[in-house]
Formats: structure tokens, sequence, C-alpha cells
């Protein structure tokens, strides 16, 4: 069985989505979950355009993750059984796809073959959702109140996750032309490694790597297009060899990701010096995140860098190892000069190097590793 995974905010844009892939493989069964305000599971099955199935199951704890392993993931297995040869899975609104993958990995029973996982989004709007504010319950699009994950969390996530874009909604007007035109630009910035497909365009989804798509998504990675094309939207990357001051670091954050939708990478913080955090920010949200203690501190003085995976391969030091600082923004203002000035300020000064002893006071609420 070869399944394609549909992840979506819109169920509008998902279900643009399902039809285009049915148009495609007419002889795939799609199978569509919706989770509904009072925690009831909607499932419908199509073989083609005929519609199979239709139930709904009420679960005590209705949520998204109870939708996934007691309901999405049995079903697939379900029509594994039956010898079904190809799905289109289009998974409930703001459910990860990377929750799904799990789920089939950690479950019991053979584990189908995930052909592509597809984004399906309206390009008009992906630039006001990466921006929105408020939570995914607040603006709709996810029925559990304690889902405090905003839009742009979300979608930053499955686009670093996914290898097509589905772009749904064309537009129709000039300024609604000039707004998709836009948003696939901004899709392409932030998803470079994703095939584009467009409805009524000549275009194939993309061919789903776990190992690839792990790597992309991982907390403090560092990746952005190795010649961008998608003006007015750029990325640029910014490093740091020494520790960052704690105090002038939150100060400059406010202005790094001032106007730029995406911030991601890994920080070396002297209120924290042991420990490798993660910074992602997607619209106005930004988080950090203690990811465990830096690979220098788990290997001997000078090892190579072989094998460490990318990012710390990229950027291994011969004194620090992969300690430091690596930051990507993407905007469409984004003024590398200044950036870099920036992170400067916040290194720490040779006066500062020698006369801290212990990790300085953390305004970020971090752990300070010994």
């Amino acid at each position: 069985m070869s399944v394609i995974l549909v992840t979506s905010l819109d169920p509008f844009c998902r279900q643009d989505a399902c039809e285009s892939l049915r148009d495609r493989y007419p002889d795939a069964v799609t199978v569509l979950h919706d989770l509904l305000e009072n925690g009831t599971v909607l499932r419908t099955i199509f073989r083609g355009e005929r519609l199979v199935e239709r139930a709904q199951t009420p679960f005590e704890h209705g949520c998204l993750s109870c939708t996934v392993r007691h309901d999405v993931v049995p079903t697939v297995r379900r029509l594994l059984d039956d010898g079904t040869a190809d799905v289109v899975l289009g998974l409930p609104a703001s459910v990860p796809a990377g929750t799904v993958v799990e789920a089939f990995e950690r479950g019991p029973g053979p584990v189908p073959h995930i052909a592509s996982v597809m984004l399906a989004c309206s390009p008009a709007n992906l630039e006001d959702q990466l921006w929105d504010a408020h939570t995914l319950f607040e603006s709709g699009y996810s029925p559990t109140p304690e889902d405090h994950r905003r839009p742009g969390e979300f979608l930053v996530g499955e686009l670093a996750y996914c290898d097509t874009l589905h772009c749904s909604g064309p537009a129709f007007a000039a300024a609604g032309s000039a707004a998709h035109s836009r948003g696939i630009r901004l899709a392409a910035e932030i998803a470079p490694h994703a095939a584009v497909v467009v409805p009524g365009k000549p275009g194939m989804p993309g061919r789903f790597d776990h190992s690839e798509a792990l790597a992309r998504s991982r907390p403090c990675s560092v990746r952005i297009p190795a010649a961008s094309s998608n003006a007015p939207f750029r990325s640029t990357v910014l490093r740091a060899a020494r520790p960052l001051h704690p105090g002038r670091f939150r100060l400059a954050l406010a202005e790094l990701a001032e106007g730029n939708c995406w911030l991601r990478g890994r920080i070396w913080l002297a209120s924290s010096p042991a420990s490798r955090i993660a910074l992602c920010g997607a619209g106005p949200r930004i988080w950090l995140e203690d990811t465990g203690p830096w690979l220098a501190d788990a290997m001997p003085a000078g090892a190579p860098s072989a094998g460490l995976g990318i990012d710390a391969a990229l950027d291994w030091h011969e004194e620090h190892g992969d300690r430091g600082t690596v930051l990507a923004i993407t905007g469409d203002e984004v003024d590398a000069e200044h950036g870099a000035r920036l992170l400067r300020r916040c290194e720490l000064t040779e006066a500062e190097m020698s006369r801290v002893p212990a990790p300085l006071p953390d305004p970020f609420g971090l752990p300070a590793l010994p």
C-alpha cells in the first residue's frame, strides 16, 4: 500500500488537494477525517467519486492525538488488510503529518509506504496565517480549546516536513493574483525542497524521505535556499563564535525578528553554556527550547566532525566544536549586515570571557547546566 498524506490548516484547501489527487490517481481510495467540536470524529471514505463509508465516532477525550491513534491509523490499517493499493489520506485540520507517520511506525503491524506528504494551503493567505497572533483554536483552525499553537508555528513545521505544496484558491482578481504569486514565492523560500503543484497545471507530487523530513524539521536545523530567486523574500544566515550575553541578546532578539516571518537556529547562551538552545520564530511568536548538551561535550577534544550530522559538520569549530550561534532569518526586508552587527554586540567580550566563572543570570528562564 502507498499512502499520500494531505496536511492543512483549512479543510477547503485539503478538499481541493484531495480532488486533484483523485483526478491523478482515479483508482486510489480517499479517506477524510474531521474532528468536530463535540469530540466526535467524522470519517468519510471514497472510491473514486463514490462514497462507500461515512461514520461518526465519539471519543471521551476528543483531541487530535486520540483521533490519530484511534481512528486515522486503524482505518488505514483496515484498508491495508483489505488489499487496498493506494490511499489518499486527508488529515484533520492542524494535525501535523509527522505525528501520523510516527503513529504508523510505533503501532503494531506493517508500516504503510508513505509516498508523499502534501501541504495544502492558499498562498494568498499564507503570509497572514504566519503572522496570525491567535491560537489555532481562537482562529477556528482547531476544535480543541487547549490547542495553544499558533498558525505560523504549524505552517513552518509542515513546510519543513512536507515534500509537496498544493496551492489552492486560484485568484480571479488582479489584487488576488498578486497575493497568490507573493505567497508562492514565500512558500518556495521557506520550503525550497518542496515540489509545487498548481491546479490545472502539469506537476507531480514529490517523494517522501522520512530521514530528510526529520533532518529539515529538527530543532536547531538551519537550511536556506542555495540560490534564492523568490524576491521580495530572501534568507540570510548569521553566526557568532562566542557565547551570547543573555541580557544583550534578549534586547536584540526583538530587533532581529522584527518584520521577518521566520527565524530559526541554535544559540550558545552564556547563561546556559552547556545547553544547545533551539530558537524558532514564526510571525509574531518566538520560542526557545533546550535540546540537550552540545555534541562536543560528549566527544574527545579535537574529534573530527564526520558523522555528526549536517548542521554540526558544517559549523564545526576547531576549539569549540559545534558550540556556537547559527541563526537563519527569512523575510522581505532582511538586512544581513544589520543582523550581523546586532549579533556581534551580543557576544561576550574578552574581558567578560575572562571574568565569568559561572553562567550569567538568564532572562529566558532556561536551565543553567554546569
